[in-house]
């Protein structure tokens, strides 16, 4: 509830938390700040679907990867690679999750502010819908959606 609570004060550049978290880098170890590089940084999930749950965060409030710098995207992904080798070597997960939540309806908690998600897996732990809903989602049958992504991707000239 505190984490429902908190998102519709985090809309903004203002009271997001992502960016009071840039500003203040002297409170690294209360906000959980792994670490930083120039226009990225780390931050463990306050709320994590798996131990070591890591956050990782542009340093500007921008929502949608389109708004990304050829700098800030090169950043970003280097930046979840090294949260990959860290988790690896701290926590030893057989797998990772790994992925960006862009949009409301696409579960960002936070909209405005991009970030990504690294999740570490391991066998038999458990997906957190399962956990939260306790059933799986799926809006369409497999077979359907192969169909409508074939028509797409022919119709931008991805499929010969």
């Amino acid at each position: 509830m505190e984490y429902i609570r908190s998102l519709e004060s985090d809309l903004t550049d203002d009271g997001c938390f992502l960016c009071r978290y840039w500003r203040e880098p002297e409170a690294d170890g209360t906000n959980h700040v792994v670490w930083r590089k120039p226009s990225t940084f780390v931050v463990m999930n306050r709320f994590p679907y798996s131990n070591g749950h890591l956050l990782v965060s542009l340093s500007e409030h921008k929502s949608d990867m389109s708004e990304l710098t050829e700098d800030e995207l090169l950043e970003m992904t280097r930046t979840i690679r090294d949260s990959l080798e860290v988790l690896r070597a701290t926590l030893q997960p057989q797998g990772f999750n790994v992925g960006y939540n862009v949009g409301r309806c696409a579960g960002a908690g936070l909209p405005g502010h991009l970030h990504a998600h690294v999740v570490p897996r391991w066998s038999g732990d458990t997906n957190f819908m399962a956990v939260i809903g306790g059933t799986r989602i799926v809006p369409d049958s497999l077979d359907a959606l192969y169909v409508e992504l074939q028509k797409s991707a022919a119709a931008s000239g991805l499929r010969r």
